[in-house]
């Protein structure tokens, strides 16, 4: 596997580790970008544009599948998205447009129904609003209608009391996070993304992708993990994780199926929606500069949070058993932080993973920003062995 790009001096174990990926890992196309102290220091890609591709070049089982990983190739990124759209309601706190102790209704009045009236805002960012979960699901072609989305919320009663207990929104934060954006600015949550975040940082990443963009995403897909030389997967999630995931009536098969059936990810309807849950798409480099701006100033330039803003952000609020994931999980406003169920590079570390792969996250003790992005979705949710190891590999940089 030829692996292009370059790392600073110091930082070989990252790309050494991103080989590994391809060699011992399943990886079929991926790239990694790490910088520190608002400088690039690692910028890797390797494999294969789409996952349909076969790593070594030959054809895959779609038109175009071998075709390269080349630099700019962009993927999604499902719920590293999530870091991205906390990032909105934080600026807008910064910018005294939001006040995030505030009651969710007083600037959204139709979301105060069927017991939700105490809700705040920082409960939706810390996945303590209670309503992961709708009672009527959408398809993905109502999931992609933001007033839908938005209704079908603002109706749905909760599972619990808003702000009493945690449990990971990995649909509803799309419309929890995207109308009270719409709500204070006039603006959608991707519409504000792009003028106020990507735009002044430089960094490639949307939600809600222009049509000029299609071309550089590549084909997503489920790829399955090696298995071990006795015929074993080489990760198991624990029992009671399976058995949410295989009962239908749990809160983490609800939630996650809040948008029913599961949509087609290389849909290019699906890709153009707005969805800051789950379906924006960067570059490994657009989602490393982002966090990098929000711990300092990128090349010298622009810092989107202030330090304020950013002790704000992995301060936690949320930690314990998560009512949806199972396992335990802690929260800052908007990011997971490092612990078990999510390890990061440090204790001070806060970003959010993707489902199966994507990876973004900063850490202000070392300056750290992180960002890893593949085609091939594998079954873990917040924890990728590929993503670990370049994680492990950064940590070994900075010894």
């Amino acid at each position: 596997m030829d692996v292009n790009g370059a790392v600073a001096e110091g930082f070989e174990p990252v790309r050494d580790a991103f080989a590994g990926n391809f060699t011992a890992r399943g990886e079929r196309g991926a790239a990694v970008a790490v910088y520190r102290d608002g400088h690039k220091v690692v910028d890797l890609w390797a494999g294969t544009r789409d996952v349909d591709g076969a790593a070594d070049g030959s054809a895959g089982g779609a038109a175009g599948g071998a075709a390269p990983w080349e630099r700019g190739t962009a993927q999604i990124v499902r719920s590293a998205t999530k870091g991205v759209a906390a990032a909105v309601l934080l600026l807008l706190h910064q910018r005294g447009e939001l006040d995030l102790d505030a009651p969710v209704g007083a600037y959204w009045p139709e979301y105060k129904a069927a017991g939700k009236e105490r809700t705040l805002v920082w409960h939706l960012l810390a996945h303590r609003a209670g309503v992961p979960v709708l009672d009527r699901p959408l398809t993905p072609a109502q999931a992609a209608d933001p007033a839908l989305g938005a209704e079908a919320v603002a109706a749905q009663a909760p599972v619990w009391e808003p702000g009493t207990d945690h449990g990971y929104h990995a649909q509803t934060y799309s419309w929890l996070t995207g109308e009270l954006v719409l709500r204070v600015t006039g603006r959608t949550i991707g519409e504000w993304i792009a003028d106020e975040i990507a735009g002044p940082v430089g960094a490639d990443l949307w939600v809600g992708l222009p049509e000029g963009e299609a071309p550089r995403v590549g084909r997503v897909g489920r790829v399955e993990p090696p298995a071990t030389e006795s015929g074993a997967l080489r990760t198991r999630p624990r029992r009671a994780v399976a058995e949410a995931y295989a009962d239908p009536y749990s809160l983490t098969r609800r939630a996650f199926g809040a948008i029913t059936p599961q949509p087609d990810e290389n849909d290019p309807a699906y890709k153009a929606a707005v969805l800051p849950a789950s379906n924006g798409i960067a570059t490994a480099e657009g989602l490393a500069r982002f966090y990098a701006s929000l711990i300092g100033e990128v090349d010298g330039g622009v810092r989107l949070f202030t330090p304020e803003t950013t002790a704000r952000a992995r301060a936690e609020v949320s930690a314990g058993p998560d009512r949806v994931l199972v396992v335990p999980t802690r929260f800052g406003l908007g990011y997971m932080l490092h612990g078990s169920a999510s390890p990061l590079l440090a204790p001070g570390s806060f970003g959010h993973p993707g489902r199966g792969g994507a990876l973004g996250f900063a850490d202000p003790e070392s300056g750290i920003a992180f960002g890893y992005v593949t085609n091939g979705f594998r079954t873990s949710v917040t924890a990728d062995p590929r993503a670990q190891a370049l994680v492990r590999a950064v940590r070994a940089s900075l010894a």
